[in-house]
């Protein structure tokens, strides 16, 4: 059995649902508590991670993603030759924004953008958020690349 046929996939779980509040308690309360100041950095790297186990193999399949894992509705606002950006919206983020935007963390949705864009593209990606607050509250998601930095071969699948 490959490592491929061990991930869960979405429809595998149909229809069934996680409770806001088991999610929120495992995402802001525990991750936390168990990464501490690396929460961000840990959590960018592992949203790379689950992009390379979880392919798109286009950017019109990456808010697909998005919405199977719960993670809000990711739409694309702003695409150019060396950029992309992502708005990321669900009552979810508005509440995380409006109790503590301080802390409120989407670095595993970063690094599964950016990773996803480096795949499709083949060049080094980054990915910085913007978190909107106010009246209409949502993630920004900013993701560059420069042409002339290539993947390396060896690492277009790892």
């Amino acid at each position: 059995m490959t490592r491929r046929e061990t991930c869960p996939q979405p429809e595998q779980f149909g229809d069934a649902t996680v409770p806001a509040f088991g999610y929120e308690l495992i995402r802001n309360q525990l991750i936390p508590e168990l990464l501490g100041k690396e929460s961000a950095s840990i959590l960018y790297w592992s949203g790379r991670k689950l992009a390379r186990l979880y392919p798109a193999g286009s950017e019109e399949k990456i808010p697909l993603f998005f919405e199977q894992a719960g993670w809000g509705t990711l739409k694309l606002v702003d695409k150019s030759r060396k950029k992309m950006d992502f708005e990321c919206r669900s009552s979810l983020i508005d509440y995380q924004i409006k109790e503590d935007q301080d802390s409120a963390l989407f670095s595993l949705e970063a690094g599964f953008i950016a990773e996803q864009i480096q795949q499709i593209y083949g060049f080094i990606a980054e990915a910085v958020t913007e978190i909107k607050t106010g009246k209409n509250k949502k993630v920004i998601f900013h993701i560059r690349w420069d042409a002339s930095d290539p993947v390396p071969a060896n690492q277009s699948s790892k």
